[in-house]
């Protein structure tokens, strides 16, 4: 995935857009180059956080947001059958091929409804908030997602291999 920065002058949903795919970028550049056992292995124990475990976390906050909340599909967790999406965080029998295809597949569909919506101002009930939601929010809520984790995978990445940077 190219890490492409975001526009300085662009309008709003081109400039959500592209920090959001500049985010997922980030995450996927920090496991670029990591074996499946460096991508499981854990940099603060007893944390079970791990950059496979964030790319499968990130997998199921896709999934949540685009899918149930906003196209409204009847999806169950990937790693959960208790609807918690600190599961996900638990890689230690995961790889990469099946995190990342899971990943891949949720910012497929992420992608492909926000380019499909008429306006960031589609909206959608989320009953944790008892709430509608717009498209706008889903995705400023992804970014600031997206860009803590990131900075857990900075983290993780140095403990790895010493790795640091943007």
């Amino acid at each position: 995935m190219d890490r492409i920065a975001p526009p300085l002058t662009g309008n709003e949903r081109e400039t959500l857009r592209a920090f959001l795919d500049f985010h997922r970028a980030t995450l996927a550049m920090k496991c670029e180059g990591l074996t499946d056992e460096e991508l499981r292995l854990r940099a603060s124990p007893p944390s079970t956080l791990t950059l496979l475990g964030l790319v499968r976390h990130m997998a199921e906050v896709e999934r949540h947001w685009f899918r149930r909340v906003l196209a409204g599909e009847d999806v169950s967790h990937v790693w959960s059958d208790k609807h918690d999406f600190q599961e996900a965080y638990d890689a230690s029998a995961s790889t990469r091929a099946e995190a990342f295809a899971a990943w891949e597949a949720e910012t497929v569909f992420s992608r492909r409804f926000e380019a499909e919506a008429d306006s960031l101002d589609v909206t959608a009930y989320f009953g944790k908030w008892e709430a509608d939601v717009s498209l706008r929010l889903v995705m400023l809520h992804l970014i600031h997602e997206y860009a803590r984790h990131n900075g857990h995978a900075d983290f993780l990445r140095e403990a790895i291999d010493g790795v640091t940077g943007a």
